[in-house]
């Protein structure tokens, strides 16, 4: 199949899995002998994989570490469960900073009439 639909059948736009192949995250697709990249089942599952980690918010690192482990029948679980692990503790953190943000953003709010009147404790707090 053509990169249209390799995109199309894995969720990623052409664009990117251009972009995965320059960056080599993912193999080049293999060439015609018009220079049209063409692409089979196993580089489906591959960019479904891709598409999946970036879905759960893998960086392309990990992606790169993950897809890595993927194709080494040798690897040990382990190794999968740290990156794994490792992600979900990023995660907790930027959930702690945003529930922060967001508890922030409600008192200031809630301190605001928001009528006709100038004063604005969210415009106070930001110039502060």
């Amino acid at each position: 199949m053509n990169i249209g639909e390799a995109a199309k059948a894995s969720g990623i736009s052409a664009k990117m899995i251009r972009y995965y192949e320059s960056i080599d995250l993912i193999p080049a697709g293999r060439r015609t002998d018009a220079g049209y990249r063409v692409y089979g089942e196993n580089d489906l599952h591959t960019l479904r994989f891709v598409k999946r980690a970036r879905l759960l918010g893998f960086s392309l690192e990990q992606i790169r570490d993950l897809l890595s482990l993927w194709q080494n029948k040798a690897r040990a679980s382990a190794d999968v469960k740290t990156i794994a692990m490792g992600h979900v503790a990023e995660l907790n953190q930027r959930i702690a900073e945003l529930t922060d943000m967001r508890d922030t953003l409600q008192t200031l709010a809630s301190c605001c009439y928001g009528d006709h009147r100038p004063d604005c404790p969210i415009l106070q707090n930001l110039a502060d």
